[in-house]
C-alpha cells in the first residue's frame, strides 16, 4: 500500500515538475533569443525526457541500474508503441521531410548503437562516453540546421503558442528551479515505490523500469503528443516523440553509466529487440503517405500491449 502511495505520489510531483521546467526552460530560452524551431528541438524535447533523467540518474546512483536501464529502453518502446499509436488513433500523423529523412534514421542509428554496447550485458564508463559524444554532436547538429531553416507555417504557430503569455526573466527562473526540485523529489518517491513493488512481486528491477516505470516518465511525452495530435499538428507528436527516444539513449543512459558502471544482464535481446524494431517501424509508416494513421497506430499499439503482457505474463514464472 504504501509502495503505492509512493509510487503516484511520485508520479504526480514528475508530470509537475516536468511540465514546470518545460515552462520555465521555454520562457528562458526565448528570453535568450533562441528561435522557436531551437526551443522545440531542445528544450521541449530534452525537457519531456527529464522524467526519465532524474529516475534513472537516481536508479543508477542506488545500484539499481537495470531499472535505469529499463525504464530508457521501455520508455523508447511507449514513446512509439503506445503514445504514437494512440496519437494516430486520435488523429492521422503527418511527418515532416526533415523528421522521415534525419530525425527517424538517426533514432535508428541510435538504437542500433545502443544494441551493440549493451550486448555484453554491462554498459560502462566507456560506453558512455561514446554515448555523450553522439548527444553533443547530435545537439549540435539540430542546433546549426535549426539557425538554418526559414520561417515556416509551424514555426509561426509554436511561436503564437508559446510567446503568448511568456512569463518574466525572473519567474522563468523560478519555474525551473521549481520544476527541478520537483522532479528530484519525485523520482526519490517513484524510484523507491517501484523498487518495494519489484520485491513485492518477484519482478526484476529490469521488468519493472521496462513496465511501470517507463509508462510513469513516459506520461510528459503522452501529454505533449496528444495536444499536438487534437490540434493536428502530427509533425510536432511525432518530431518530439523522435527527439526524445533519442536523448533518452544518447543523454540518460550517458550519465546514468558515467556516474556508476551499470550491469544489464537483466535486459533481454527480446527487450533490445522490440525497442530496435519500433524504431525501424517508423520509417516505412512515415513513408506511407508521409503520415501514420490509423490502421498502422492500431499496428503500433497492439505491438505495445502485447510486448507488455508478455512481460506481465514473465513475473513469478
Amino acid at each position: 500500500m504504501i509502495s503505492s502511495l509512493f509510487l503516484l505520489f511520485g508520479l504526480g510531483l514528475l508530470y509537475i515538475g516536468a511540465q514546470v521546467l518545460i515552462k520555465g526552460g521555454v520562457g528562458l530560452a526565448f528570453r535568450f533569443g533562441l528561435s522557436a524551431l531551437v526551443v522545440g528541438l531542445t528544450v521541449i524535447a530534452y525537457g519531456t525526457s527529464s522524467p526519465e533523467m532524474v529516475v534513472s540518474i537516481k536508479a543508477s546512483l542506488d545500484g539499481t541500474g537495470a531499472l535505469a536501464v529499463g525504464n530508457v529502453i521501455g520508455s523508447n518502446i511507449c514513446n512509439i508503441g503506445l503514445i504514437l499509436g494512440l496519437c494516430a488513433l486520435v488523429s492521422p500523423l503527418a511527418a515532416t521531410a526533415q523528421v522521415i529523412r534525419r530525425e527517424i534514421p538517426i533514432l535508428i542509428g541510435v538504437s542500433v548503437l545502443l544494441v551493440i554496447v549493451l550486448w555484453d550485458g554491462s554498459l560502462g564508463r566507456i560506453d558512455g562516453v561514446v554515448l555523450l559524444a553522439g548527444l553533443l554532436i547530435y545537439t549540435w547538429l539540430t542546433l546549426r540546421q535549426a539557425r538554418a531553416e526559414t520561417s515556416t507555417e509551424a514555426g509561426q504557430e509554436y511561436d503564437q503558442d508559446f510567446h503568448r503569455g511568456q512569463p518574466s526573466l525572473g519567474r522563468s527562473i523560478t519555474l525551473v528551479l521549481i520544476g527541478f526540485a520537483g522532479l528530484i523529489a519525485g523520482s526519490h518517491l517513484f524510484v523507491t515505490g517501484a523498487v518495494d513493488l519489484a520485491k513485492t512481486w518477484g519482478a526484476s528491477d529490469a521488468v519493472i523500469g521496462l513496465t511501470v516505470v517507463a509508462f510513469g516518465t513516459s506520461l510528459p511525452e503522452l501529454a505533449t503528443s496528444l495536444v499536438a495530435a487534437i490540434r493536428r499538428h502530427g509533425d510536432v507528436a511525432i518530431g518530439s516523440i523522435v527527439g526524445s527516444n533519442i536523448f533518452n539513449v544518447l543523454g540518460i543512459l550517458s550519465v546514468a553509466a558515467l556516474l556508476q558502471p551499470i550491469d544489464t544482464s537483466e535486459i533481454s535481446r527480446l527487450d533490445l529487440g522490440v525497442m530496435l524494431v519500433t524504431a525501424v517501424a517508423l520509417l516505412p509508416l512515415a513513408h506511407s503517405g508521409g503520415r501514420i494513421n490509423r490502421i498502422e497506430g492500431a499496428a503500433l499499439l497492439s505491438v505495445y500491449i502485447g510486448y507488455t503482457a508478455w512481460l506481465v505474463s514473465q513475473v513469478g514464472s
